[in-house]
């Protein structure tokens, strides 16, 4: 077995928890989202992480999830059902592409931070870091 794709099956796990899919509809992207998508939004993308020949179907990739509205408290409400739905899982198994996964664990490695985008104006969003391990 080869490395799993740890973004297409991060973007479908996500896309299955109704408590983000309530505020963000289907509306998470990798690695960012299109020109002038349409807000609140996710986008997410790998930005390092551990993998080991001796186990080349595991995979533990550090992920930014960056949770987008066009006002903070929107953006922290995106974050805090980002939390909820991440935080802590173990063995939560997801069937993509017709092939089996398991995600042993996610633990979020930097609070989520409020941050305003300084090149487009009405744009905020809440940065988090997270450790995401997936067979």
């Amino acid at each position: 077995m080869s490395l799993p794709d740890t973004n297409y099956i991060l973007r479908e796990y996500l896309l299955d928890q109704s408590a983000i899919t309530d505020l963000v509809s289907t509306r998470i992207y990798c690695p960012r989202a299109p020109e002038n998508a349409e807000l609140p939004n996710i986008t997410f993308f790998t930005r390092g992480g551990v993998s080991t020949p001796y186990i080349p179907d595991y995979a533990s990739p550090s992920v930014q999830i960056d949770c987008w509205a066009d006002d903070s408290i929107e953006a922290r409400e995106i974050y805090r059902a980002l939390y909820d739905s991440l935080q802590g899982i173990q063995d939560e198994s997801i069937t993509v592409g017709g092939t089996d996964y398991l995600i042993a664990s996610a633990i979020e490695e930097v609070v989520g931070q409020d941050l305003v985008d300084t090149d487009i104006p009405g744009r905020f969003r809440v940065l988090s870091f997270w450790e995401i391990i997936v067979k």
